[in-house]
C-alpha cells in the first residue's frame, strides 16, 4: 500500500511542480530557467522543515513521511531538468547564465534547506515544550 501513497503523492507533486512552472513562464520570458530554480529553492525549504518538525513530532505516520518525502517533494523538485536546463544554457553559449543558476541553485537551495532545518527545529522544540508542560 505504501506503494500507492508514494505514487498518489508523486502524482501531486508533478502535478504541483506542472502548475508553478507554468504559472511562472507566464511572468517569465526569459532564457533563465527561473521556474526550476524557485520550485528547487521551495522544494528545499519544505523538505528541511518537513524533516525537523512534521517527521520528527509524531504527528505524521511513517507512511505520510514516506509519501511526502519521497513522493510528492522528490516528484515537485527535480535534478534531471536542473542539469538539462543548465546543459542548454551552456550549449546556447549563455557561460554566465548557467553558471549564475548553478551558482543560485546550490546557494539558495542549501541555503533554504538549512532555513527550514532551522526553522523546524525551532518548531519541534517548541512543541516538545508545550508537551512537556502538558504532563
Amino acid at each position: 500500500m505504501l506503494y500507492v501513497y508514494v505514487g498518489l503523492a508523486g502524482a501531486l507533486g508533478a502535478l504541483t511542480r506542472y502548475g508553478f512552472g507554468m504559472a511562472i513562464g507566464s511572468y517569465w520570458i526569459g532564457v533563465f530557467p527561473l521556474g526550476t530554480l524557485v520550485i528547487n529553492v521551495i522544494g528545499s525549504f519544505i523538505l528541511g522543515w518537513l524533516t525537523h518538525f512534521s517527521f520528527r513530532s509524531g504527528r505524521l505516520s511513517p507512511t505520510a513521511v514516506t509519501a511526502l518525502g519521497t513522493g510528492f517533494i522528490g516528484s515537485f523538485t527535480t535534478f534531471s531538468t536542473f542539469s538539462v536546463e543548465t546543459i542548454q544554457l551552456l550549449e546556447a553559449g549563455a557561460l554566465g547564465s548557467a553558471l549564475l543558476y548553478v551558482t543560485l541553485s546550490l546557494g539558495l537551495g542549501l541555503f533554504s534547506s538549512w532555513l527550514g532545518f532551522w526553522l523546524g527545529r525551532r518548531r519541534f522544540n517548541r512543541f516538545l515544550a508545550r508537551e512537556e508542560g502538558a504532563r
